[in-house]
């Protein structure tokens, strides 16, 4: 039997507390706690409204914002490599193929059903992967998205086969939720303080008096961010 030294023994613990670490840790951020309730899909601001869908169409629209949004944190994510979210999304694409197939199909029928022409239908599901893709877009909340599409897109990666859309529709409000800038919530160190400074036009000023009759108020009300 080979033998282990302290020094690889404790190598090796290390590397198992490192990968039980949130994928936050990389980029020394903690994330504030977005997590919130399961959605059926007509819930205002989860994605774009499907007038007179079934609930089995809710769903397929809910499984496919979740993919354009992991899509998204696979190219907008690539600062930070550790957090996977190019390889966990093709390992994604592959692996829930038939169910990301099915969910597509039956979008399209939605919008053939509620549109006038086929055409016209096209042109209507074209527009919602167009605009479902921008929708997942941000820069001020760039870490919150990428830390929570990285748990996201690990938890649909081990999800069974099926279960892709159990994973969407229970955690797409915590998705939605991390596209609001919150900042770092461990030690918030930016603030706005409330703070005055006189009036420098030189009409205001007499030497080193203020002209109150001339200039009003000597003191204008300002902001600045302190740390």
């Amino acid at each position: 039997m080979q033998k282990v030294g302290f020094a690889g023994a404790v190598a090796a613990l290390a590397a198992c507390v490192m990968g039980a670490m949130p994928a936050s840790a990389q980029f020394y951020f903690k994330s504030k706690d977005l997590r919130g309730e399961p959605v059926t899909g007509v819930e205002p601001g989860i994605g774009q409204p499907l007038p007179g869908a079934t609930p089995a169409e809710l769903r397929a629209s809910v499984i496919w914002n979740m993919r354009a949004a992991l899509n998204v944190a696979a190219l907008q994510c690539q600062f930070e490599p550790t957090l996977l979210t190019v390889a966990n999304y093709n390992a994604i694409l592959a692996d829930h193929k038939a169910e990301l197939a099915s969910s597509y199909a039956m979008l399209a029928k939605y919008f053939e059903r509620v549109a006038k022409t086929k055409k016209d239908g096209q042109n209507a599901l074209d527009q919602f992967g167009t605009r479902t893709y921008s929708g997942f877009a941000t820069v001020a909340a760039q870490f919150g998205f990428c830390t929570t599409a990285a748990d996201i897109g690990r938890a649909a990666l081990y999800a069974p086969r099926g279960g892709f859309g159990d994973v969407a529709m229970g955690r797409m409000r915590e998705l939605r939720n991390s596209l609001t800038p919150w900042g770092e919530q461990q030690f918030p160190r930016l603030r706005v303080l409330p703070a005055t400074l006189p009036r420098f036009d030189k009409d205001c000023w007499k030497k080193s008096d203020f002209d109150v009759r001339r200039c009003g108020e000597p003191l204008t009300p300002i902001t600045y961010a302190a740390r």
